[in-house]
Formats: structure tokens, C-alpha cells, sequence
């Protein structure tokens, strides 16, 4: 399957699923292709036949715009260059949750999470402990008895009722011996923080040299400017004093290329209740593309006041979407 037809069979799944699902980023560089809406679920994806393909740099950007937008960043693939990814297991790139789309169908069409993640050593699942040490002490058993009925250590039956995760032969002998699982789904739309590496959000990398103003101009204004290494926007800016929406922002020459970037930011924009804006080098006759506002530079210049800069951005974009 090619990989245009895979990212439609997922924006297709996922619409079926009820969300708003965003244009695809058709430009480069791209961290993600979708971005998709439901309720209060955002969703960041980069769909790949082979997620070897899936690079540090592009996990990092993801965890990154997962942060400043409150979004889960996902991967829906179908191979790794040994194996294809197997149904009903998460896998992880770069701290990043990796599904199969047969695995995403289940949790977002049937809504039936994944029980089972991979991680080095083989397959895992995570244990309720409190559960097994209720059902342990409601047959009278010791730690020893339960330890001795799975061949592991009683320090180890231990840790199992104290929180730790068990492998997937561990979870089926428990099944068999109370008689009922003990498996707690793998929560996907949190990122999975329970069983993925537990890095810190990567900062974020130095501005261009040529955003070096609208960074500036922004800042004053009262945002926190947030560069971006290969998102279709070349940087999210938070407002310090909570008043605004995030906005996404780009900044070139007008060029068709730019244009067609302002749609995608646009399209991206509604699905995660963004504003988004252009600055353009040069002056243009148009005010906004699909509700990404454009705002020259010279405008900026001229533009002394933060309130001017923020009322300026909020009269030519497109109201975003009531949370």
C-alpha cells in the first residue's frame, strides 16, 4: 500500500470515528501529516509504512507540539524493517505511541483500548495491582503460594502488586489461575506516559536567523515564542497572559509555496482551536488565506503598541472553535 493511500484510510477511519480531521501537511518539512479532533481529544499523527523512517528529531517535534497544544502524538504504521507491528500492541519511536491501523481502529471506531505494549525485552502488559493483591488475600494465599504458582520470586509478586508492569506470559498465568485478567489498558490518548520512557518535553531549537524579528515583535507583544523544526508552521506562540489561543505562525516571501502553507496552517488551525497567522516580507493586497491572517513585515514596524500587534492578528483570523 502506498503511503498516500495508507494516510487516506486513516483519515477515513478516523472521520468514521467522528473527528475533525485536518487537510493533510503536503508540505516540507512535515513532523506530522494530520492533526484530528474529538471532543477534547487531539490527536497529532504521522502515518509511515515503515516506522524506521520515524527519526529522534521528528519524535522530539512531536512531543514538543504535543505539549503546547495538549495533544496526544501518535504513529499509525504498518512495519518496522523486521516485522510487521502486531494487532493489539503499542509500540513506542522516540517516546512516541506507535499503533498498526487495525490496533487504532479498535480504539478509535470500537473504542477498545490496546492491553499490550512492547518495550526491550519483549511484550508486556500492566497489572493492576491493587486488584491481584484483593483477590490474593480473598483466597488466603501468601506472596509465597501465588509466587510458587507462577515460578517467580515472591519479591517479584511483590512488585507486581505494588504496580509493576509483567510480561505477557505473567498476565496469561494470572488470568488462568484466578480465573479472570488482571490487564489494565494501555492509555493511549495520555500518551501512554505510564509505560513509555519518561524523558522530559526536548526544549525547543534556536529561532532561523531570519525570524530572529517576528520572534522579537511577538515576544514584546506578550508570547512565548515556541520555534519548530519541521512542523508546517515555523513556530507555535503562547500568550503569557492567557487572553489568546495559542497561534500558529509562519513567516517567508509570499510565494505560492507560502500561500499553500497558510492553507494547511489554516486547516490545522480549526481542528486544534488555534489562530494562526502569516508574516510575509512584502505587502499584500490580501488580508487572511482561509482564516490565516497575513501581516507584513512592514506593518510590524510600523507597530509600536503589543495591543496593535494582538488586535491586529485577532481582526484577520478565523475565530477558533469554542472549546
Amino acid at each position: 500500500m502506498s503511503r498516500s493511500a495508507l494516510v487516506g484510510n486513516v483519515t477515513a477511519m478516523l472521520e468514521d470515528a467522528g473527528f475533525m480531521v485536518s487537510e493533510r501537511a503536503t508540505v516540507r518539512p512535515k513532523s506530522f501529516d494530520l492533526a484530528a479532533r474529538r471532543g477534547e481529544d487531539l490527536l497529532l499523527l504521522k502515518v509511515l509504512g515503515n516506522v524506521d523512517a520515524f527519526d529522534g528529531v521528528t519524535g522530539a517535534e512531536m512531543r514538543r507540539l504535543g505539549s503546547y497544544l495538549s495533544a496526544t502524538p501518535l504513529v499509525v504504521g504498518l512495519r518496522t524493517r523486521d516485522e510487521e507491528l502486531k494487532p493489539g500492541v503499542v509500540y513506542f519511536r522516540h517516546g512516541v505511541p506507535v499503533l498498526n491501523p487495525d490496533t487504532a481502529l479498535d480504539l478509535f471506531v470500537e473504542e477498545v483500548p490496546p492491553l499490550i505494549y512492547a518495550a526491550p525485552g519483549g511484550l508486556y502488559v500492566n497489572i493492576d495491582g491493587d486488584l491481584l493483591a484483593d483477590e490474593r488475600e480473598r483466597r488466603d494465599w501468601s506472596l509465597g503460594r501465588l509466587a510458587t504458582e507462577l515460578g517467580v520470586s515472591r519479591r517479584t509478586v511483590s512488585k507486581y502488586e505494588d504496580g509493576m508492569n509483567a510480561s505477557i506470559e505473567v498476565a496469561i498465568q494470572l488470568e488462568e489461575v484466578f480465573d479472570q485478567p488482571f490487564s489494565s489498558p494501555v492509555e493511549v490518548l495520555d500518551g501512554a506516559e505510564a509505560v513509555r520512557d519518561a524523558d522530559p518535553t526536548p526544549e525547543d531549537p534556536e529561532p532561523e536567523d531570519d525570524d530572529a524579528h517576528v520572534v522579537t515583535v511577538l515576544t514584546r507583544a506578550g508570547f512565548t515564542v515556541h520555534p519548530t523544526a519541521r512542523a508546517p508552521f515555523k513556530a507555535v506562540s503562547e500568550d503569557d497572559d492567557g487572553r489568546e489561543v495559542n497561534v500558529l505562525t509562519g513567516h517567508s516571501p509570499f510565494t505560492r509555496s507560502a500561500e499553500k502553507r497558510a492553507r494547511i496552517m489554516s486547516s490545522i488551525g480549526e481542528v486544534t482551536r488555534t489562530r494562526s497567522v502569516y508574516f510575509t516580507e512584502e505587502t499584500s493586497k490580501r488580508e487572511s488565506v482561509e482564516g490565516t491572517a497575513l501581516v507584513s513585515c512592514e506593518e510590524l514596524a510600523e507597530v509600536d503598541d503589543p495591543d496593535v500587534i494582538r488586535d491586529l492578528i485577532r481582526e484577520r483570523t478565523r475565530e477558533p472553535a469554542e472549546s
